[in-house]
């Protein structure tokens, strides 16, 4: 479980077929104090198991429908991803519950800034389009944030400078893909409301 706030940006160093998956090398300082093989992180919000690490260097295996499915179809080595730890049971939980389970990939279709800030709108699939509600939570590339539109088939969010400075954001444009979760809460009460009696 995570929380949709980023502890730091890595940076791919290798990201390539194996023979068993494909791996992930990522550059980072923070996220590889006090961790351990077997932990996970979340990469661009998707939940990963560390295969290995040193002081600044993070190993991951990469399933092939993993890399189809999200956004990792597009890293090179120098792309910056996002990259949080898993919460603490004695953590502050300062954005929302992420699983770390990517719903859908997304695409930028604007990013401009507008007065101080940035306004971010993406394309859902629209099968995933009705997860998103006004107001409510999304974690874009495992980033905990605020739905400011919420339509049939795309999303926007706002963004503040400190996001961009702090994120992955930074890099994306217009055609980016983007992982997208969608408030666990909202897929759990859609099963139970149709598994009720009519």
């Amino acid at each position: 479980m995570f929380t949709g706030i980023i502890e730091e940006v890595g940076q791919v160093l290798v990201f390539a077929p194996a023979a068993a998956a494909w791996s992930l090398q990522v550059a980072a300082r923070i996220v590889p104090d006090g961790i351990a093989v077997g932990d996970s992180v979340a990469v661009n919000g998707c939940c990963l198991t560390v295969t290995g690490f040193d002081a600044g260097r993070l190993g991951f295996d990469v399933l092939e429908e993993t890399r189809r499915l999200t956004d990792f179809a597009e890293l090179t080595p120098g792309s910056p991803v996002n990259l949080e730890r898993s919460l603490r049971p004695d953590g502050r939980l300062g954005g929302h519950f992420v699983t770390g389970h990517i719903d859908a990939l997304g695409r930028v279709e604007v990013f401009e800034p507008r007065g101080q800030d940035h306004y971010l709108r993406v394309a859902v699939p629209p099968e995933f389009a009705r997860y998103v509600v006004y107001k409510g939570s999304i974690a874009l590339d495992g980033i905990s944030l605020t739905v400011a539109e919420a339509g049939p088939d795309h999303l926007a969010v706002w963004l503040i400078p400190h996001t961009l400075a702090a994120t992955n954001l930074r890099s994306k444009q217009a055609g980016s893909g983007i992982n997208l979760e969608c408030d666990l809460l909202a897929k759990y009460v859609e099963k139970l409301v149709a598994a009720r009696p009519q």
